[in-house]
């Protein structure tokens, strides 16, 4: 009867809190253990457990291997302290968060975007115990490295995860439970990092993960704050030097955020290759630019002659998009041709777009891309939203009614090596529907 009732109940968070300690243990260790022999489990382990444990699977990782790791040399911790932009965060980070943890017998633990381990702070029994699973300073916390957890996981998923007990893949951890979220860069998406609190099982409780990913969302919107401060710093520095511009021209942050404009319709923000540099360099939202340094970002001038747009001359030398989708974390899109070439990272969301693009080089209709990537044809005011925004900076390859790569662009596509592994983060009917593929 036991059974029964357990294969018609749901395995969350909420149900094992209600559960004594030990009978959750048994029950974690149960589905772990029937799961990882390649039998039936009493209950199901959760979607974003069970996906895990497959990725797993797929890498050979060893469930009784250790979590040890080769730390971060002291030199190289310090640099990376220094780069990061969640330095400028951790006063925030330490205020809302190590505190709670501390009282409540844990750690907080804030990595870098390839899972090292940059700063914890919390209870010290707690972090004298977290020593002994390497979860330390300079330590390497990603799926490869530790198996199932939740900084690991998070990275791999794109969204907050809390990891549980014996749902942790590797042995080693099933004395421990931990909760994290990713912090993005509010200027570009770029994923930042993992904000992590750890402590052992009996800590466990199912509303830190909301703690935890509220801290992440409050160190994002600081960091957003600061952005919208250096913009009014550069549009002071850059509005009487528009004033005196002939022509079109924009001033834009590092980042390609607009701060002031002349003689262009305005635009949030302009797409620019990674290695920008002062010269004369074409972007596909504007054509052939002069670009100038300004305090804080750059001064673009439209060459004269030229239309901004799909019909620009640097339009014209588009004849060749790749879509790289083969690191997880990190999808990027590339425009090359005869006036150069040009790259830019793109949102998760962009990249399910591209992709079903690239699949569909006839074209998709504003309903069926609701199709692809919501699984529902209503969302077609989204869509437009969504493609409104891409086609701002790659207007010189992609066409609409119906939306698709122009004909005379060659469109390359790199996937990851596994069609399992393609977009981790994605519920996109059109992506899961691939992952499902083989070679």
């Amino acid at each position: 009867m036991k059974n029964t009732q357990l294969n018609n109940t749901r395995l969350d968070m909420n149900r094992l809190a209600s559960m004594d300690a030990a009978q959750a243990s048994r029950l974690l260790h149960r589905v772990r253990d029937e799961t990882l022999a390649g039998r039936t489990p009493p209950i199901a382990p959760r979607p974003v457990i069970d996906a895990s444990w497959q990725r797993m699977f797929r890498l050979g990782l060893d469930p009784d291997q250790g979590t040890s790791s080769v730390l971060l040399q002291r030199d190289e911790l310090e640099q990376r302290r220094r780069t990061t932009v969640l330095g400028e965060v951790m006063r925030t980070l330490s205020t809302m968060l190590a505190g709670i943890a501390d009282a409540s017998m844990q750690i907080m633990v804030v990595t870098d975007e390839q899972g090292r381990v940059l700063w914890r702070e919390g209870n010290l029994s707690v972090m004298r115990k977290a020593n002994g699973i390497c979860l330390e300073e300079g330590a390497a916390w990603t799926e490869h490295t530790t198996g199932t957890n939740a900084v690991g996981t998070a990275l791999a998923m794109g969204r907050a995860v809390q990891v549980h007990s014996a749902e942790h893949y590797v042995h080693t951890l099933h004395n421990w439970t931990c909760a994290a979220a990713p912090v993005h860069d509010p200027r570009d998406q770029r994923l930042l990092g993992i904000v992590d609190v750890s402590g052992p099982a009996t800590s466990f409780h199912p509303s830190t993960l909301a703690l935890v990913g509220s801290v992440a969302q409050l160190a994002e919107a600081e960091m957003r704050d600061r952005h919208l401060r250096s913009i009014e710093r550069l549009r002071s520095v850059a509005a009487p030097i528009l004033c005196r511009v002939g022509g079109r021209a924009v001033a834009v942050d590092a980042h390609g955020w607009t701060a002031a404009v002349t003689g262009l319709a305005p635009v949030d923000r302009i797409a620019l290759p990674k290695s920008f540099r002062a010269g004369r360099v074409w972007l596909p939202s504007l054509g052939m630019c002069a670009v100038e340094p300004l305090p804080g970002g750059w001064l673009l001038r439209v060459e004269d002659g030229q239309r901004a747009g799909a019909s620009a001359p640097g339009a014209e030398a588009a004849s060749r998009v790749v879509l790289d989708l083969s690191r997880p974390r990190r999808p990027s899109v590339a425009v090359s041709g005869a006036a150069g070439s040009w790259s830019q990272e793109l949102s998760p969301r962009h990249a399910e777009l591209l992709y079903v693009l690239a699949l569909h080089r006839d074209g998709r209709t504003a309903a069926e891309l609701a199709e692809d990537v919501f699984g529902d044809r209503t969302r077609t005011v989204t869509v437009r939203a969504e493609m409104s925004r891409i086609r701002r900076n790659l207007a010189s390859v992609l066409a609409h009614r119906p939306y698709r790569f122009s004909e005379e662009v060659e469109v390359g596509f790199v996937g990851p090596d596994d069609p399992a592994d393609l977009l981790p983060h994605s519920t996109a009917p059109a992506v899961r529907s691939a992952r499902q593929a083989r070679p």
